[in-house]
């Protein structure tokens, strides 16, 4: 997709809230997030691309105030090795300046030489998908986990949700961000780290989230106090709104930090 036709497709998407966009600006909108996912074979390739993120690209990103900056590694839901990278960023524009400027960054390229300089023989990863997502206005930033501070135990859940059509994907939106969901989420010791709508990228429409967990046990409680809550009982059989009207398909991925993650 070229640069210009990306950004001309930002002002027309659909607004959450009252009022709110879902371009990020000087106003202090929501974020965009890049999220890119490494797939590799077993061996060395992870590795390598370990030694790329943490010496090389998060300190380039961090230089140019995309921060914090997330990596998890994949530990249920998808074949492993399996790596994921999430940005933030404040604009569209400052999203498609990004490649240009790492490339005008001396310590970057010098840093990810290997990387960038990898033989068809000997690639780094087998391959890189990528998604464009916008922050609901609800909840417009990343959530540091406090965990994070002190590198505490921490996991993370990646939750997305497809819909059958554009009109029930914005209904599955409009429980989270102005019915209660969220609400619900957090009184009952769910603690999310973003949530977004996918404005480019596979499966869609669809929404996704991330939450993290001290740990198994607790991420079985919490969700457990979430089924059984009488308000969400009561909004999941809203009509109208029940999964089997909006929800086409959940994936569900398991996560853990990289020592060097931000998040």
């Amino acid at each position: 997709m070229f640069r210009r036709d990306f950004l001309s497709i930002i002002p027309v998407l659909p607004a959450f809230a009252a009022g709110q966009g879902t371009t990020a600006g000087a106003a202090g909108g929501p974020l965009l997030y890049e999220w890119r996912q490494y797939s590799m074979r077993t061996g060395t390739q992870a590795r390598r691309l370990d030694e790329y993120l943490r010496d090389a690209l998060i300190p380039a990103l961090t230089r140019l105030g995309h921060t914090p900056v997330g990596v998890f590694q994949v530990t249920f839901g998808l074949p492993t090795p399996t790596v994921f990278v999430l940005t933030p960023f404040a604009s569209a524009d400052a999203l498609a300046a990004r490649e240009a400027k790492l490339g005008a960054d001396e310590a970057y390229v010098k840093a990810a030489a290997a990387y960038l300089e990898a033989p068809a023989t000997d690639p780094v990863y087998v391959r890189q998908e990528v998604s464009i997502l916008t922050a609901f206005p609800k909840f417009p930033r990343i959530a540091v986990p406090a965990a994070t501070a002190n590198r505490g135990p921490r996991i993370f859940e990646l939750r997305t949700y497809e819909s059958p059509s554009e009109q029930a994907h914005l209904k599955k939106v409009k429980m989270f961000e102005e019915i209660g969901e969220i609400e619900i989420f957090t009184r009952v010791g769910l603690t999310p780290v973003f949530f977004s709508r996918t404005l480019a990228g596979p499966r869609m429409p669809s929404l996704m989230y991330m939450l993290t967990h001290e740990n198994l046990a607790a991420r079985d409680k919490n969700w457990s106090g979430f089924g059984g809550d009488p308000e969400w009982r009561k909004l999941a059989q809203t009509p109208g709104y029940s999964d089997p009207e909006i929800v086409s398909n959940i994936t569900d991925i398991l996560l853990r930090p990289a020592a060097y993650s931000q998040i």
